[in-house]
């Protein structure tokens, strides 16, 4: 399966503080090479938007072309690579306003 920047996919993404996993939404940070070739994706993980927000979150503003059933954002700092197997589904992808939001804070976020 070939994945795009900023598809939002369902997968069991990782818990930071436990040895334990929940499957969730997350958008994906990875271009189609990792997926084609190492048969990896990157992932951002994507929380309800009534979860406390921390100050690196993305509020997801167009919610309709995500495939989420409700208001939600972005927690970037929270990245987890997973094997392409793993992803259940593709459900939408971000719209432009929100890939730059992203693309602008993973810029501040990680070196390139």
């Amino acid at each position: 399966m070939k994945f795009e920047p900023f598809d939002i996919v369902v997968v069991p993404f990782p818990y930071a503080d436990k040895l334990a996993e929940k499957r969730r939404p997350a958008v994906v940070v990875s271009k189609p090479v990792v997926s084609e070739h190492y048969k990896l994706v990157w992932l951002a993980m994507v929380t309800s938007a009534s979860n406390p927000r921390w100050d690196c979150d993305i509020d997801i503003t167009k919610v309709s072309s995500t495939g989420l059933p409700a208001p939600s954002r972005i927690r970037p700092v929270k990245i987890a690579t997973a094997d392409v197997s793993r992803v259940i589904r593709r459900i939408g992808r971000l719209a432009p306003a929100d890939r730059k939001a992203l693309q602008d804070m993973l810029s501040y976020l990680i070196v390139v």
